[in-house]
């Protein structure tokens, strides 16, 4: 799974006091190639790290494309009678949405070129303009559909899906939807520094407080900005701790990878922070904004009230900028 960290939680938490008999629990431990931090108030002590262990299971049992015998696994092998489960239909039905709502710049088909540059799970191969051309003839999500009956087709056994620009979200998606179904109302759940949050700490009565970490700080890790988060999922995307050097010409090549063009993106784009009402939206249009120009990022921001954004970027001089949407800024902690 895609293992961007770029959001820092603070878990501005007091003791385990109580504020009506609630009790702070906490699960944590590691998933989907990265770490996580489940707290949940509830009236006692809870332990639902079994819960949280199957969710995580499930999802990597339909979409990681690490797992050999995952369901995604066996259709990029091109085994056409699997019969996707509701996951699988989840992700693939968003990701045709958002596919379409940011013209294709949100593209899971792109895992043939994903593992061509050598960020995924299959074989790193010499890229030039003849083979990026060849391989762009792999990539399009209008050239996959989903069937009647759960099925996947392609017009090429060459495509390779790759859902690891949505398939974290989701999974914190399904974990708030478990919490929610055993009727608790206040938690903060984060995988690899992406997240969902409901209600309050209740225990301090203050909303959940998360940083998000500054993308030009390197590998010291320091803080840009605080903010208050109630009822929202949180998802970043960034270049600068997820790239590779190439040891005979020592060019850098960064993760995020232009669907349009077969090419890694490396432009004035830092980070981008999104909040919507889930997190794996939250974790698409994160992935997009960065494959996108700027002001093409922009323009899709400004035509999308249920997003909120906050993008880092560098301006023509080098000078570092930032861009944030009025209800992000309503929400940045003083």
């Amino acid at each position: 799974m895609r293992s961007i960290i770029v959001v820092g939680l603070i878990f501005l938490m007091g003791s385990c006091g109580s504020n009506n008999e609630l009790i702070r629990n906490q699960s944590t431990g590691e998933a989907l190639g990265t770490t996580f931090t489940i707290i949940y108030l509830a009236n006692g002590t809870l332990n639902l790290d079994v819960e949280i262990d199957s969710v995580f299971m499930a999802v990597n049992s339909s979409l990681s494309t690490y797992i050999p015998n995952s369901d995604i696994s066996k259709i990029n092998r091109g085994d056409s009678t699997v019969r996707v489960d509701k996951m699988f239909k989840e992700v693939f039905k968003l990701s045709k949405k958002i596919h379409a709502q940011t013209n294709g710049y949100f593209d899971p088909t792109v895992g043939t070129l994903v593992n061509a540059w050598g960020f995924g799970p299959g074989k790193q191969i010499q890229m030039d303009s003849v083979t990026v051309d060849s391989l762009l003839n792999y990539v399009g999500f209008d050239k996959v559909s989903l069937s009647m009956e759960d099925r996947v087709a392609k017009k090429s056994p060459n495509i390779y899906f790759d859902f690891n620009a949505v398939a974290k979200g989701y999974a914190i998606d399904r974990i708030a939807v478990m919490l929610n179904d055993k009727g608790i109302g206040n938690y903060l759940v984060e995988v690899g520094g992406e997240l969902v949050a409901k209600g309050k700490n209740l225990i301090k009565n203050k909303p959940w407080m998360v940083g998000i970490d500054d993308p030009e700080a390197g590998e010291e890790r320091s803080l840009k900005v605080l903010i208050n988060l109630e009822d929202r999922a949180l998802a970043s995307s960034g270049n600068y701790r997820k790239f590779r050097i190439d040891q005979s010409t020592g060019k850098k090549y960064v993760h995020t990878i232009n669907p349009k063009t077969g090419y890694t993106k490396d432009s004035y784009t830092l980070g981008v922070t999104i909040l919507a009402d889930d997190c794996a939206t939250a974790d698409a249009f994160a992935t997009a904004f960065m494959a996108m120009d700027l002001d093409k990022a922009f323009k899709v921001i400004s035509m999308r009230p249920d997003l909120e954004a906050y993008i880092v970027y560098l301006d023509e001089k080098g000078k570092t900028q930032e861009f944030l949407t009025k209800g992000f800024a309503k929400l940045v902690v003083d």
